[in-house]
């Protein structure tokens, strides 16, 4: 069992409380919505399953995974190249706008807590100040070191941060009740954990976030007359 030391700490760094907008993202989901191909309950279960099992689970997990570890091991050559690989798989100008966006409100968090020890704010200052912008995955590995978290905990709490923001958008734009929000938390949540579990392990020779429908979502989004999100 989890130390609570470690489980307050997993548990803030996936609160929505914590100031990085990830709130203001649907990530195409309203746009998925305003087409009728997202129309209910049952619909909104059957996307997020298929990008839980699909770009989530196919690349974003084990990619943010290995990027958090060698974060954690100070293999910060082998980090830098997961964190340029993971840019430059973001399909559209909304969707890198967004992690880079809450990458560098993640640092601005981190540089005012006193957590931060000196290896750590080295790490922060640079990433904060460098000519590459930080997405946030590499900054959610660097508050997973900041915080005492391993690999495996800290991709609980990015991806359960993912699918309560999905949630969420989808309770207010859809719109659905309270009620069918905690449904989908139940039906989504064993998949989610498969993910942590197995999919985050993948090689990377296996990895893919090949999803056409989600990028067509969030490249039209971008145009879309009326929006109550960011992307």
């Amino acid at each position: 069992m989890m130390p609570a030391r470690g489980l307050l700490a997993l548990m803030r760094l996936a609160s929505p409380a914590l100031p990085i907008g990830g709130f203001s993202y649907s990530q195409g989901l309203e746009t998925a919505i305003e087409l009728g191909w997202v129309r209910n309950e049952a619909d909104v279960r059957e996307w997020l399953e298929s990008l839980l099992l699909g770009n989530v689970g196919g690349f974003e997990a084990p990619l943010c995974r290995a990027l958090f570890e060698a974060i954690l091991t100070h293999r910060l050559d082998e980090a830098d190249r997961l964190h340029a690989r993971y840019l430059a798989s973001r399909e559209t100008g909304e969707l890198r706008a967004e992690t880079l966006q809450m990458g560098q409100s993640l640092l601005q968090v981190l540089a005012g807590l006193s957590e931060v020890d000196a290896g750590c704010a080295g790490l922060l200052t640079g990433w904060r100040q460098g000519a590459q912008p930080c997405a946030l995955p590499r900054a959610w590995g660097l508050a997973a070191r900041v915080f005492g978290l391993g690999a495996d905990s800290a991709l609980s709490a990015y991806l359960w941060a993912w699918l309560e923001n999905q949630v969420m958008a989808a309770i207010k734009a859809v719109p659905l009740g309270q009620q069918a929000g905690q449904r989908l938390f139940s039906s989504l949540q064993p998949v989610l954990a498969d993910v942590i579990e197995q999919g985050a392990r993948q090689p990377e020779c296996t990895w893919s976030n090949f999803a056409p429908g989600f990028a067509l979502a969030s490249s039209r989004h971008e145009t879309q007359y009326s929006r109550l999100f960011r992307s």
